[in-house]
């Protein structure tokens, strides 16, 4: 059979053989030369360190050289600008192969570098799509000549943007950028794990899905069976291939902080661990539980500044007795050097996010893929054994976009006001080529944003508003290019170092004593804060800090891992290592936990005047019935992940008469109007509108059907 190497270009396979020293190309990048040479959209799905970005991009600098493409012919987009700033190098390298130049424009990159990429375009720029926004809206960048050769764009980690309104941000710049090049722009994403790689393929085609070439490549990857468990795509994929054996996944129990830094200290010494958090919170008391016992320690996490977290990554990557404790912010493709041990406290969100973690080790021959979880508490012991169930299971998520993203479109509409300083009033929905929800339906919202001004009108030509300007222009409307808000933090100042950010509640609550902080693994005492210019100042003190940061947003587990707890429960064993602590205590959980299962269907427990509807269905499938049931449910519709609680006085007919018909009139969750501020942009949109997208967000409809469809069984607690 023929392989890739024969068509790429032969300076390139030079240097693949003699200066990278390859003696062939990985199945992935043999796969993915072909169509990508060929022009065709691509999904290119691999475990973690399985040369994505080289089976897109040697395909790709070979068409630069033989069809001579000039200026910036390809964009390199990343969610994560330290992953950006990481690749840099490596991609330098090859294009240096060709005489070819590469750059990179985000955030940090200064004004001078920015100039530069100006007056001399790179062929490859590496950015992010906000990055991208903001420089279509600035006075100070030429779009219309700095894209207009511009021939692919390559989405890396293109699962990270899917999943949330980060995706229908970056699926309308590209189709802006579309209407700027004025041809077909080839789109290729880079992913290790996802459920629906056809669907997810046809998403980042945006408006070309329906007429243009697209081939998922995913020679390690096989398919895995099975129902679907969320309402969403069935089965899933394993990446990898293999479910990996028992023995390099451990699931222990120990109950606190402080014991999961003791293990993680005496384990594994002499190697390098990475170990993964679900807060900053839970970094900061990690870390600065490891370096009391004299472990090496760094920390990375979304609070900490960005020098020190560069230096952190550089130092883990070149130590080996070490360890480094992050949030997600490690979980994509950034290097932090060959790792022994990945260790998880608690449990990820996701197997898609498991899958991502775990493929951080391995990559030396000979060694083989870990995870050693430690659980704090009974409930993060059920979850994480939930979860281990269904990766067992060989089950992946689907990605699936949030839907209705309403306020998504009221900031495009904008953006391109900015972009165009004019747009006609009836021409405006051609920039986004058909691609809904940019398309007629957001009529409604474009007169809201006049009437409202936002927008301003002069006769068939619209034009940026004085709400606008008042609203969003500051620093030349730097905060249209952003989809998400980020809650205000306070800068944290060691003298004239930056030590971080910490959320303004610490430096509100009551307190006895010195105000503590627990930052960068460190404790400070606050010595004065100001609070016009957000800033604290605070000195170092041998302990006893606090860390604390609000999230925003609505979490909750999906139906898929509620009811991966459920089996749990009812005797369902996790193929992987079980420490005798973590046995011991699971078996407790279950025997708690029989008045709330039952194989057979759901189950109504009444605990004297506590009545609770175990559907161990997920936050979204639960907002959703105690909704729809609200007749049945209590006054304040309390519900979590696993039940709902219900009226005192329910009996069995109540039940049946008020469960008869659900199924037909599934209710979207009420919305607390003081959540909207979670949304970006909402004050663009009908408080209806911005309500609805949030409902329509907050619901799980498939997966409440399917449980209304479930007996349900009646109990009492004192019989168990």
């Amino acid at each position: 059979m023929r392989s890739a190497l024969d068509r790429l270009h032969p300076v390139v396979v030079h240097h693949i053989v003699n200066s990278l020293g390859w003696q062939s190309l990985r199945a992935l990048q043999d796969e993915a030369a072909d169509p990508v040479l060929d022009g065709a959209d691509a999904l290119l799905l691999a475990p973690t360190a399985g040369g994505k970005t080289e089976a897109a991009m040697f395909p790709l600098l070979t068409a630069m050289e033989t069809q001579r493409w000039s200026g910036i012919s390809v964009i390199y987009v990343c969610p994560l600008k330290a992953l950006l700033n990481n690749l840099l190098p490596r991609l330098e390298t090859y294009a240096g192969w060709l005489g070819r130049r590469v750059a990179v424009w985000h955030g940090d990159v200064t004004a001078s570098a920015r100039q530069r990429i100006l007056r001399e375009p790179p062929d490859i720029l590496l950015t992010t799509p906000e990055s991208l926004e903001a420089m279509l809206i600035s006075l100070k960048v030429e779009h219309g000549r700095l894209f207009t050769d511009l021939r692919a764009i390559v989405v890396d980690e293109v699962h990270a943007f899917a999943g949330d309104d980060r995706g229908w941000h970056l699926l309308a710049v590209l189709e802006r950028l579309t209407r700027v090049a004025g041809r077909p722009i080839q789109r290729i994403g880079l992913s290790a794990t996802v459920g629906n790689p056809a669907e997810l393929l046809n998403w980042l085609q945006g408006s070309g899905g329906d007429n243009r070439w697209g081939v998922v490549v995913a020679p390690d990857v096989v398919a895995a069976g099975g129902p679907a468990r969320d309402g969403g795509t069935a089965g899933g994929v394993v990446p990898g291939g293999v479910t990996p054996p028992p023995g390099d996944i451990e699931l222990d129990y120990v109950g606190s902080v402080s014991n999961a830094a003791t293990v993680i200290a005496s384990l594994h010494r002499g190697e390098k661990r990475l170990v993964f958090c679900d807060s900053r919170q839970l970094v900061e008391e990690i870390g600065a539980a490891l370096r009391e016992r004299g472990v090496t320690t760094f920390l990375s996490h979304a609070s900490l500044p960005l020098d020190e977290r560069r230096r952190a990554e550089q130092a883990f990557a070149e130590a080996r007795d070490c360890v480094i404790v992050a949030t997600s912010t490690l979980e994509l493709g950034i290097d932090v050097g060959d790792l022994d041990r990945v260790i998880q406290v608690n449990n990820p969100p996701s197997v898609a996010s498991f899958l991502q973690r775990t493929g951080r080790t391995g990559r030396r021959p000979g060694s083989k893929r870990n995870c050693l979880f430690l659980a704090l508490g009974t409930d993060a012991l059920l979850w994480a054994a939930g979860l281990l169930h269904l990766w067992g299971q060989g089950y992946v998520e689907p990605v699936v976009p949030p839907p209705e993203p309403r306020h998504i479109v009221a900031q495009q509409l904008l953006a391109l006001c900015l972009q165009e300083h004019r747009i006609g009033s009836r021409l405006w929905v051609e920039e986004w080529n058909g691609l809904a929800p940019f398309d007629r339906s957001a009529e409604p919202i474009l007169r809201h944003l006049v009437e409202q001004g936002f927008i301003d009108q002069d006769g068939e030509l619209l034009f940026i508003g004085p709400a606008a300007e008042q609203r969003f222009g500051h620093r030349h409307f730097m905060g249209m290019t952003a989809v998400f808000t980020a809650p205000p933090q306070f800068t944290v100042l060691a003298g004239r170092q930056e030590v971080g950010r910490t959320d303004p509640m610490l430096l509100t609550e009551k307190t006895d004593g010195p105000r503590l902080l627990l930052l960068g693994g460190r404790s400070w005492k606050v010595t004065w804060t100001d609070w016009t210019r957000r800033r604290c100042y605070v000195e170092p003190v041998p302990g006893g800090g606090k860390a604390r940061w609000l999230t925003p947003g609505v979490s909750g587990t999906s139906f898929a891992l509620a009811r991966a707890a459920r089996e749990v429960l009812l005797g369902a064993d996790p193929p992987v290592a079980l420490t005798q602590r973590a046995k011991r205590i699971l078996a407790e959980v279950r025997e708690e936990h029989v008045p709330t299962v039952h194989p057979g269907g759901t189950v109504i427990a009444r605990d004297g005047a506590d009545v609770r509807w175990w559907t161990w269905a997920g936050y979204r499938a639960n907002a959703t019935l105690a909704a729809t049931l609200s007749g049945l449910t209590d006054d304040v519709q309390r519900f979590d992940d696993a039940s709902i609680r219900m009226r005192t006085g329910l009996s069995h007919e109540m039940w049946k008469a008020g469960t008869a018909d659900a199924a037909e009139r599934l209710c979207l969750p009420d919305v607390d109007p003081r959540a909207l501020t979670g949304l970006k942009f909402n004050e663009a949109l009908p408080e209806r509108l911005a309500t609805a997208t949030l409902a329509a967000r907050l619901a799980d409809l498939d997966s409440a059907a399917r449980v209304l469809a479930e007996p349900a069984r009646f109990t009492v607690v004192d019989e168990f």
